[in-house]
Parts: structure tokens; sequence; C-alpha cells
């Protein structure tokens, strides 16, 4: 038998590494301007502010971090958040109210007999695409 085929054979049977890894703690956006996207963030969002550092500013999405800081020789981020909402109409409604910029009306993007998700896409302060979603049913 020929070495490669060994070594997949023996991979295959082995399980993978469990690194313990059951939930994102802290998500990083990129943003041009701290300071504005803070402003955006925790004012027109209502996202709640946690603290600040310089050229960083935290929130919390129910357990899960938000980082917003400045990229560091990297472009914009292509991070896309998905921000649940109980009542997807209200809240888009509100957030236009708010000046947000939508590309997408909150829509139907996939449905099943028992299954609906709606989703509607708009720009932060920063030019980064973000999302609200609202599912109903069971998949």
């Amino acid at each position: 038998m020929a070495k490669a085929e060994s070594e997949k054979e023996t991979a295959a049977d082995e399980k993978p590494p469990n690194a313990g890894l059951t939930e994102v703690g802290q998500i990083a956006v990129t943003v041009e301007d701290v300071e504005r996207a803070t402003v955006f963030y925790r004012d027109v969002l209502g996202v709640p502010f946690l603290f600040d550092a310089p050229g960083l500013a935290f929130f919390d999405l129910g357990g899960t971090r938000l980082m917003l800081s400045r990229p560091e020789g990297v472009g914009p981020s292509a991070s896309l958040l998905y921000f649940r909402a109980a009542d997807i109409q209200a809240s888009y409604e509100t957030l236009l109210s708010h000046g947000v910029e939508f590309l997408e009306a909150p829509q139907v993007v996939h449905r099943t007999d028992n299954y609906e998700l709606s989703i509607g896409s708009f720009y932060d302060s920063e030019g980064n695409v973000m999302a609200i979603m609202h599912e109903t049913g069971t998949l």
C-alpha cells in the first residue's frame, strides 16, 4: 500500500480534535472613525455600549461582544452582522426614521412549510453592510 493511501486511511479513522470552541465571544468590525461608529451603533441601532479604550469601542450583543476598531493595514471589514429583530418591520421603520440607509427592505429570503427567514440589509456609518433578520417556525 502506498504511503499516501495509508495516511488517508489513518486520518479518516481519527476523530477531529475537540478544541472546546462552542460559541463566539467577540466579533471585530473595522471602521474608519471609531467615535462616529460608536454613536451609530449606540444611538441609532441601540446596541448596548460596554466600554471604550483608545481607538476601540465595545458593545454587548446578547452575551457576544462587538469590538469596533480602526483597520490595521487591511481594508474595510468583510464581516456582516445579522441583528435579530422581534418585529423586523418595526425595526426597519425605526432605523429608517433615524436616517439608516437600507440596501434592501426586509423581505422573506427563505420559506419552508415550518420556517420563514426575513432579512433586510443596511449600511452602518462606516459603509459596512449589516442586516436585520427575523425567523419564525423551526428548521
